[in-house]
């Protein structure tokens, strides 16, 4: 893989997902928190799973809209290197976290057209990273994962202070061309490489991997 190119395979729910991600080049694996998920993960299946995630490889755990006491009890079971925060989380909401967890956080922000871009620059302020996602529709169950893009030409060219990933809609035959008109260094994907909703299928895994080299 390109080293440029840095993928998040995301809401990986058993071993061989995980090992399938790793073997393919992955840079981070996600780990959801968020039970309307069909990748919702017990904070025993995720310490079980992050415990076997190899040095080199950062663990992501993704929160929606969670309270101090949610993050304490993830944090107290669950080794995760970074915080996504994926859910309506204030600019101030996002300091907090960092202050009180002490880890690096990325702030996911949802796009749809023009108007949206503006919280990109916001949240940039206060993240560590950002993820560029595709706003879910309206009356939506998940703030992600839905399978959707967006029109990448809206972001095209455009830089923030932090490291940002582009996630959404993204899968073995379009991620290529993703990254070249967007010009992002990451992606993030998770809907693209399933053969079910939750269910991670180890050769599109591999195939993702393997567009962006």
């Amino acid at each position: 893989m390109a080293p440029e190119t840095r993928v998040k395979i995301c809401g990986l729910r058993d071993a061989a997902g995980l090992d399938a991600a790793v073997q393919a080049g992955a840079a981070y694996v996600g780990l959801v928190f968020f039970d309307k998920s069909p990748r919702h993960l017990t904070l025993a299946q995720a310490a079980s799973l992050a415990a076997a995630v190899p040095a080199g490889v950062a663990k992501v755990a993704l929160v929606v809209n969670a309270d101090d006491a949610a993050l304490d009890a993830l944090l107290a079971q669950v080794p995760v290197d970074i915080l996504q925060l994926h859910g309506s989380e204030t600019p101030e909401r996002v300091k907090e976290i960092k202050a009180r967890t002490g880890l690096p956080v990325m702030k996911a922000v949802g796009v749809a057209g023009p108007d949206d871009l503006a919280a990109l620059d916001i949240y940039a302020q206060v993240a560590d990273q950002l993820l560029v996602d595709a706003k879910p529709p309206k009356g939506a169950d998940l703030p992600g994962g839905n399978g959707l893009a967006f029109d990448w030409e809206l972001i095209a060219r455009r830089r923030w202070p932090v490291p940002w990933m582009l996630a959404g809609g993204l899968t073995p035959d379009n991620v290529a061309q993703a990254v070249a008109l967007t010009g992002t260094r990451q992606v993030d994907v998770s809907s693209g490489v399933e053969s079910a909703p939750g269910a991670k299928d180890a050769d599109l895994i591999a195939a993702f991997c393997a567009a962006l080299r």
